[in-house]
């Protein structure tokens, strides 16, 4: 553990959206009702290629299926985000999770496009997974550590979650592995390593 004070302003006020949605929609209807969901954002293949509703990749990634789906993607998001958002700052770090988030849904979309599938799409996993590919890039640029997190501990949790997806039914695996793919790339463009500091020593 480290024992720095938390300071994610960026990370807390996406998770404090999210929840805050849920309980809109929760209210509006229920969360874990397909139409609801739908008619507040939820990516819909159908409503993309007829009526060009593209607005949908990005608003998908704020809605939620149920308590338990809202509550994994959120634990992640604090327990992750937060060394992201240190990485890249907060004004990137929120471009950064948006553009992860419709990246995600993009990824969803073409394979449901392609194998024909009519799929209700919703959750903040894509963007996630996002987050968890651009930390990857930053330990990779920082000698496999930065704060508390270490390359090889990164990518064994990053492995198992794509593993649990994949062995499971209902999860949208291309957002997944689409989210972690696109925020490495993203990554890649936006983290600057900062310049080491050269210490002055006083030789009086």
């Amino acid at each position: 553990m480290y024992g720095r004070k938390r300071n994610a302003p960026v990370t807390d006020l996406l998770i404090t959206i999210n929840i805050l949605i849920f309980l809109y929609v929760s209210l509006r209807g229920g969360a874990g009702d397909s139409e609801v969901l739908i008619r507040y954002g939820a990516s819909y293949t159908p409503y993309l290629i007829e009526k060009h509703e593209y607005w949908r990749l990005l608003t998908a990634a704020f809605l939620h299926f149920g308590i338990r789906h809202l509550g994994n993607n959120m634990f992640v998001l604090f327990v992750t985000g937060d060394s992201l958002e240190h990485a890249l700052g907060g004004g990137k770090y929120l471009l950064f999770y948006l553009l992860s988030a419709i990246g995600a849904s993009a990824c969803s979309f073409a394979v449901e496009y392609w194998s024909g599938q009519a799929v209700i799409s919703a959750g903040a996993s894509g963007a996630v997974f996002g987050v968890l590919g651009g930390l990857i890039w930053v330990l990779l640029r920082n000698g496999g550590r930065f704060e508390q997190f270490r390359i090889r501990n990164l990518l064994f949790f990053s492995g198992v979650m794509l593993l649990v997806g994949f062995s499971s039914e209902g999860v949208d695996n291309a957002a997944h592995a689409g989210g972690l793919f696109v925020g490495f790339l993203l990554a890649i463009l936006f983290y600057r390593r900062p310049a080491a500091t050269a210490s002055i020593t006083d030789m009086t």
